[in-house]
């Protein structure tokens, strides 16, 4: 075999590895472990025709594939269309979801890892229709349980962080989308943001993480953080950090994703 053709032949194979990858994770980020890096993941998502080891088969959570949406649907529930549906987008981390999963009152509670569950991640839309459908992205997951690990690591102990916002559906998303609202390619609709904050008062509002007395962007900071020296341990988690100040409407709370770059805004 020539010099040439060993190159080409190695071309090949990396480039097949490649396209392998890319075909069961189409974003093209990386692949958690099982437990994900937090140790803390207790359940997975995988479509119908994808092989599932013997021994992690109580932890599968099935899809319903992305092809099941039909104008905008799915049965009763109303979806919209992705942004890519509507124009091309090059870039793989706003490809349509693999699929999605369907959540009925009997299966709302189901844990996802150990301090969240899969209707916290619903739309806040729709509510008596069933079954809803829902995109998470176990990564989310992962670096919202490593945020709170690092904020006790911090000397911030919290039992849970409230997700205030977590999927919302393109139709959802599209009535705020506009100057100084949501983004129309807001990672919002594919499963891998949430906008969070620590209420152990059950207050429905931020804690008072640095202890001041009040309750503002400055306890936001401390979250958003926590997350940035998540990111900096596990850089297969970066994403966007954003801090919201508060208004009539809600008080200070801080968007976290992990869409696979680096984004800041509001600090």
């Amino acid at each position: 075999m020539t010099r040439e053709s060993r190159i080409t032949a190695l071309a090949g194979l990396l480039l097949f590895g490649l396209l392998g990858r890319l075909a069961g994770n189409p974003s093209g980020l990386s692949v958690l472990p099982l437990s994900g890096y937090s140790g803390k993941l207790k359940a997975f998502f995988a479509l119908p025709n994808e092989p599932v080891k013997e021994g992690d088969a109580s932890r599968r959570i099935p899809l319903v594939p992305f092809s099941a949406k039909v104008n905008g649907r799915i049965g009763a529930y109303r979806l919209g269309d992705w942004p890519s549906e509507k124009r091309e987008i090059a870039n793989p981390i706003y490809a349509n979801p693999r699929g999605f999963v369907e959540v009925t009152p009997e299966n709302v509670s189901t844990r996802l890892s150990e301090h969240f569950t899969l209707g916290q991640f619903l739309t806040k839309d729709q509510s008596s229709v069933w079954p809803k459908y829902v995109v998470v992205q176990p990564r989310l997951v992962d670096k919202l349980e490593l945020t709170i690990a690092e904020l006790a690591r911090e000397g911030h102990p919290v039992r849970r962080l409230f997700v205030m916002s977590g999927f919302r559906t393109p139709e959802y998303n599209e009535q705020g989308v506009g100057a100084g609202g949501r983004s129309e390619v807001s990672r919002h609709q594919f499963g891998d943001a949430a906008d969070v904050y620590p209420d152990d008062q059950g207050k429905g509002r931020m804690d008072d993480l640095n202890g001041d007395g009040r309750v503002d962007t400055q306890d936001a900071r401390i979250l958003a953080k926590a997350a940035e020296a998540v990111e900096r341990e596990h850089p297969e988690l970066v994403g966007g950090i954003g801090i919201y100040p508060a208004t009539s409407a809600h008080g200070p709370f801080v968007h976290i994703d992990a869409r696979g770059t680096r984004a800041r805004w509001g600090w």
